[in-house]
């Protein structure tokens, strides 16, 4: 997931997505609690995503509130 494709989506698509995004953070640090997580590095990704979507919503709001 990209900020271009982020920025072409609805501001309700991105809490969507983020709503998506915040639920596998979740799932993923469960696994790594119980020790059955093996593609660690999906944490970063996931955590780096949400702060895309974060970025562009608020872009969104700024822009709105202009």
């Amino acid at each position: 997931m990209n900020a271009q494709e982020l920025k072409a989506k609805t501001p309700d698509e991105l809490r969507d997505a983020l709503v998506a995004l915040k639920k596998e953070a979740f799932n993923l640090r469960f696994q790594q609690a119980t020790g059955q997580l093996e593609n660690t590095a999906r944490m970063r990704a996931v955590r780096r995503d949400v702060a895309r979507v974060k970025t562009v919503l608020n872009a969104k709001a700024a822009e709105a509130a202009k």
